[in-house]
Parts: structure tokens; sequence; C-alpha cells
């Protein structure tokens, strides 16, 4: 059986520790994340890139029934230690967003990293094992806040830095803190990244903007039967109230500062 493109679950993570750098929220605790790829394992879910769902969905292609996508943002150093052996144990493959000024021990490392991230070795194996890697810009800004000049130079340059060091495309982006605009999006397509990815916690849908494709939540707070529905698509709008309301409240302020000739869209 096939399913359309739209319909797949596309999941999104950041930290799996117990011990988090970043934000504790969005930190998934190893045992956790076990269990929610042995769910997905034992009930039947093939694991595919985000990448094979964008290019599904510009070619109005289907995809395997039960597909579902694993995303993780930032690069952090427990994906090798810790997320690639649990996604090889159970035969998941995943996507990788690297923030390449924080990839460690690079020469053009930009800014403070929020924790150990990944160095170049470890991406390398990482690629090398079948994960797709992706840019998460380069010093994880707020792009949509950025004017024409450095919004360029942060999507390009994460682009250029992972196609050199890794030798091979990379078609695909996410969005820092999922923020984006009209103007992001027509950059980032100029630029000449083919897909890019938000937040959104929702499905995709039907007729989707490719460079503004949704994902779901994957939290410290999220209970194995609440991950159960995000990766069925079920209850989605009861699961992520808060945090939708939390967005929406969030992006008035952001149109504010725009008005306010912070920038222009």
């Amino acid at each position: 059986m096939t399913i359309v493109a739209a319909d797949v679950p596309v999941l999104m993570y950041h930290e799996i520790t117990t011990s988090p750098f970043g934000s504790a929220r969005l930190a998934v605790p190893p045992a956790s994340f076990a269990a929610q790829i042995t769910y997905l394992r034992d009930t039947g879910f093939t694991g595919i890139t985000a990448g094979q769902v964008a290019s599904a969905l510009a070619r109005g292609e289907r995809l395997p029934d039960r597909s579902v996508v694993l995303t993780f943002d930032d690069g952090f150093a427990d994906f090798h230690e810790v997320a690639l052996p649990i996604l090889q144990r159970h035969g998941f493959t995943a996507t990788l967003y690297m923030t390449t000024g924080w990839i460690r021990g690079a020469k053009d490392a930009a800014g403070s990293a929020p924790g150990p991230m990944l160095s170049w070795s470890q991406l390398s194996e990482v690629a090398s094992a079948g994960i797709e890697i992706g840019a998460h810009s380069h010093r994880h800004r707020e792009l949509d806040q950025l004017d024409d000049r450095a919004l360029y130079g942060e999507l390009a340059t994460s682009k250029e830095i992972l196609e050199d060091g890794l030798a091979t495309a990379v078609p695909g982006l996410a969005y820092p803190f999922g923020y984006s605009s009209a103007r992001v999006r027509r950059l980032a397509h100029q630029v000449g990244y083919g897909h890019a990815y938000a937040v959104g916690n929702r499905r995709i849908g039907p007729e989707p903007d490719l460079y503004a494709l949704p994902r779901l939540t994957v939290s410290r707070a999220t209970r194995l039967r609440v991950y159960g529905q995000v990766a069925e698509c079920r209850n989605l709008p009861a699961i992520f109230l808060k945090d939708r309301a939390l967005t929406k409240g969030w992006a008035a302020v952001r149109r504010a500062r725009r008005v306010k000739g912070l920038i222009s869209d």
C-alpha cells in the first residue's frame, strides 16, 4: 500500500539526553527516545528522509504506507553518540539539520554553540551511515529579522560549507526556531535550496508550500501514548493547542517589530 506524501508525519527532535545544554523542554531522554523508535518499528512504520517527502510532493509521487520522517535540529553530539545507534538498531534513517557555525573544531566556527556539537569526523560518519544532512543556517539566527545581505550569508554559507565538507548536494533547509517569511522563503529558493521545513505542529496537508513544510514537535513531555497519536497524525489540534497559541502570540510580536521598521518584508 502507498500513501500521498502530504500524509507523512515529519517529527522534530533536538537533543537526546537527560542533561540538556539547550532547551530542557525539547530534550528527549535516551530511554524515551528508544521507546519511541521501538514503538515505530513494532507498529509497522518505515523511516524515510525529509528530502524524500519533499521530492514526492514536488513530483506528485506516493510513498510507502506508514512512512515517517525523523528530523534532528542543530547538530548536537548526542545524535552521533546516542540517537544514531538506536536508529541503526531498529533500521530507521533520519534527517539531521546542521548549524555549520557550531561544528566542533571548525575553523569557520561562529559564536558560542549551546553545548557539545558534532565534529566534522562525526558528521561524516553520520552521513556515511545513511543519514540525510540538511542545512540549519550558519549562526542559528532569526532569519526573518535579518537584512538581505545577512540573510543571504546565513543561507548560502551553511549550504556551501556542508556541500564542500561532505562532497554531496544539500538541497534541504530547516529554519532556526522555525521562523521564516515570504522574503526568507524566496531567498532560500534563490540560494538553491529545493525545499525547507519550519515547525507548524500540523500535518503537511494538500497543496503545501515546499519552502514552509510543517513538522511535529517531540519534547521531553511527550508520553508514549501521545507520541503514537502524533505519529498517526491523530488529535493534533488538541495535542499542540498550547504550542500553537504561543506561536501565534510570538508571531504578532514579530509582526509588530517589522512594522516599527526593524525589517521590511
